[in-house]
Protein backbone atom coordinates (compact mmCIF):
# COMPACT_ATOMS: atom_id res chain seq x y z
CA UNK A 1 0.00 0.00 0.00
CA UNK A 2 1.24 3.49 -0.85
CA UNK A 3 2.80 5.49 1.97
CA UNK A 4 1.71 9.15 1.85
CA UNK A 5 3.96 11.85 3.27
CA UNK A 6 2.70 15.41 3.73
CA UNK A 7 5.14 18.32 3.79
CA UNK A 8 3.37 21.39 5.16
CA UNK A 9 4.19 25.02 5.87
CA UNK A 10 5.95 25.52 2.54
CA UNK A 11 6.52 29.11 1.42
CA UNK A 12 7.64 27.92 -2.06
CA UNK A 13 6.32 24.55 -3.21
CA UNK A 14 8.26 24.49 -6.48
CA UNK A 15 11.56 25.03 -4.66
CA UNK A 16 10.64 22.18 -2.29
CA UNK A 17 9.84 19.93 -5.27
CA UNK A 18 13.31 20.65 -6.67
CA UNK A 19 14.94 19.75 -3.35
CA UNK A 20 12.92 16.55 -2.86
CA UNK A 21 13.27 15.28 -6.42
CA UNK A 22 17.01 15.94 -6.45
CA UNK A 23 17.45 14.14 -3.14
CA UNK A 24 15.40 11.19 -4.43
CA UNK A 25 17.45 11.05 -7.64
CA UNK A 26 20.70 11.01 -5.65
CA UNK A 27 19.29 8.07 -3.66
CA UNK A 28 18.46 6.18 -6.87
CA UNK A 29 14.70 6.65 -6.51
CA UNK A 30 12.82 7.13 -9.76
CA UNK A 31 10.38 10.00 -9.34
CA UNK A 32 7.32 11.42 -11.07
CA UNK A 33 6.29 15.00 -10.37
CA UNK A 34 2.64 15.43 -11.31
CA UNK A 35 1.35 18.95 -11.92
CA UNK A 36 -2.16 20.26 -12.61
CA UNK A 37 -1.44 22.42 -15.68
CA UNK A 38 0.99 23.21 -18.49
CA UNK A 39 2.02 26.54 -16.96
CA UNK A 40 3.30 24.85 -13.80
CA UNK A 41 4.92 22.11 -15.91
CA UNK A 42 6.88 24.73 -17.86
CA UNK A 43 7.91 26.63 -14.72
CA UNK A 44 9.11 23.47 -12.99
CA UNK A 45 10.94 22.29 -16.11
CA UNK A 46 12.91 25.55 -16.22
CA UNK A 47 13.60 25.50 -12.49
CA UNK A 48 14.96 21.92 -12.53
CA UNK A 49 17.49 22.88 -15.21
CA UNK A 50 19.02 25.28 -12.66
CA UNK A 51 18.68 23.18 -9.51
CA UNK A 52 20.92 22.66 -7.67
CA UNK A 53 22.66 25.97 -8.45
CA UNK A 54 25.98 24.41 -9.54
CA UNK A 55 24.35 21.57 -11.50
CA UNK A 56 20.85 20.46 -12.59
CA UNK A 57 18.37 17.67 -11.94
CA UNK A 58 18.13 15.29 -14.94
CA UNK A 59 14.48 15.26 -15.94
CA UNK A 60 12.11 15.21 -18.88
CA UNK A 61 8.41 15.17 -19.57
CA UNK A 62 6.63 11.86 -19.19
CA UNK A 63 5.84 11.67 -22.91
CA UNK A 64 9.47 12.23 -23.96
CA UNK A 65 11.32 9.45 -25.80
CA UNK A 66 13.94 9.39 -23.01
CA UNK A 67 11.39 8.99 -20.18
CA UNK A 68 12.35 5.35 -19.56
CA UNK A 69 15.97 6.31 -18.82
CA UNK A 70 15.35 9.56 -16.94
CA UNK A 71 15.28 9.55 -13.11
CA UNK A 72 12.79 12.44 -12.73
CA UNK A 73 9.68 12.79 -14.87
CA UNK A 74 7.35 15.76 -15.15
CA UNK A 75 3.77 14.69 -15.74
CA UNK A 76 0.56 16.50 -16.59
CA UNK A 77 -2.66 14.59 -17.15
CA UNK A 78 -4.59 11.65 -15.79
CA UNK A 79 -2.75 8.83 -17.56
CA UNK A 80 -1.12 6.51 -15.03
CA UNK A 81 2.62 5.95 -15.07
CA UNK A 82 4.39 2.77 -14.06
CA UNK A 83 7.95 1.94 -13.07
CA UNK A 84 8.57 4.76 -10.62
CA UNK A 85 8.83 4.55 -6.87
CA UNK A 86 7.92 8.09 -5.81
CA UNK A 87 5.13 10.43 -6.83
CA UNK A 88 5.29 14.10 -5.86
CA UNK A 89 1.91 15.73 -6.40
CA UNK A 90 1.20 19.42 -6.85
CA UNK A 91 -2.51 18.84 -7.50
CA UNK A 92 -5.26 20.33 -5.35
CA UNK A 93 -7.01 16.92 -5.29
CA UNK A 94 -5.67 13.35 -5.03
CA UNK A 95 -4.53 12.07 -8.43
CA UNK A 96 -6.38 8.92 -9.52
CA UNK A 97 -3.20 6.87 -10.09
CA UNK A 98 -1.35 7.59 -6.81
CA UNK A 99 -1.78 4.02 -5.51
CA UNK A 100 0.52 2.69 -8.27
CA UNK A 101 3.49 4.19 -6.42
CA UNK A 102 5.32 2.91 -3.33
CA UNK A 103 5.41 6.40 -1.84
CA UNK A 104 3.72 9.70 -2.51
CA UNK A 105 4.51 13.21 -1.31
CA UNK A 106 1.79 15.84 -0.94
CA UNK A 107 2.89 19.45 -0.56
CA UNK A 108 0.93 22.09 1.34
CA UNK A 109 1.80 25.79 1.26
CA UNK A 110 1.10 28.52 3.76
CA UNK A 111 -2.03 30.20 2.41
CA UNK A 112 -5.41 29.28 3.89
CA UNK A 113 -6.88 27.86 0.65
CA UNK A 114 -3.93 25.53 0.17
CA UNK A 115 -4.02 24.48 3.84
CA UNK A 116 -7.73 23.64 3.57
CA UNK A 117 -7.17 21.63 0.38
CA UNK A 118 -4.32 19.80 2.14
CA UNK A 119 -6.63 18.89 5.01
CA UNK A 120 -9.19 17.49 2.57
CA UNK A 121 -6.51 15.37 0.87
CA UNK A 122 -5.18 14.17 4.23
CA UNK A 123 -8.69 13.07 5.25
CA UNK A 124 -9.13 11.32 1.88
CA UNK A 125 -6.05 9.14 2.43
CA UNK A 126 -6.68 8.61 6.16
CA UNK A 127 -10.27 7.45 5.54
CA UNK A 128 -8.96 4.84 3.08
CA UNK A 129 -6.38 3.45 5.50
CA UNK A 130 -3.16 4.74 3.92
CA UNK A 131 -0.09 5.13 6.12
CA UNK A 132 0.41 8.87 6.64
CA UNK A 133 3.14 11.09 7.99
CA UNK A 134 3.41 14.86 8.27
CA UNK A 135 6.50 17.03 8.30
CA UNK A 136 5.82 20.67 9.15
CA UNK A 137 8.72 22.50 7.55
CA UNK A 138 7.67 25.82 9.06
CA UNK A 139 8.64 24.44 12.49
CA UNK A 140 11.39 22.04 11.46
CA UNK A 141 9.86 19.03 13.29
CA UNK A 142 8.23 15.75 12.21
CA UNK A 143 4.96 14.43 13.55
Amino acid sequence: MTKVDFYTGLPNKLHTVCQLSNKAMQSGIRTVISVPDEMMLDALDKLLWRYPPVSFTPHCRSDDALAEQTPVLLHHGDAPLLGHQLLISLHPDPVPFFSRFERMIELVGTDEDDINLGRIRYKFYRDRGYELSNTDLSKGVSK
